[in-house]
C-alpha cells in the first residue's frame, strides 16, 4: 500500500455452487485462509462424550 489513501480491505475467497450448495472454492483456498483454533479437537471430542447415542435416546423415549 503506497498511496497512503487507499484503504486496507479484505474480500471473501471466491465460492463455487449456488443455493445451498455454495461453498468456498477449495483450489482457490491456502494456509492463509481459516482460522487458529489449537483446541477444536479436544472440543469436538467433549461435546461428543456428552451427547447421547441414538440407541440411549431411543430407549429414554420408550421409557416415557
Amino acid at each position: 500500500m503506497s498511496d497512503p489513501r487507499e484503504r486496507a480491505t479484505s474480500r471473501p475467497p471466491p465460492v463455487v455452487g449456488e443455493g445451498c450448495a455454495r461453498r468456498y472454492d477449495p483450489e482457490a483456498l491456502s494456509s492463509e485462509d481459516g482460522t487458529d483454533f489449537p483446541g477444536a479437537e479436544e472440543l469436538w471430542r467433549q461435546l461428543q462424550e456428552k451427547v447421547p447415542d441414538e440407541s440411549e435416546r431411543a430407549e429414554k423415549e420408550k421409557g416415557r
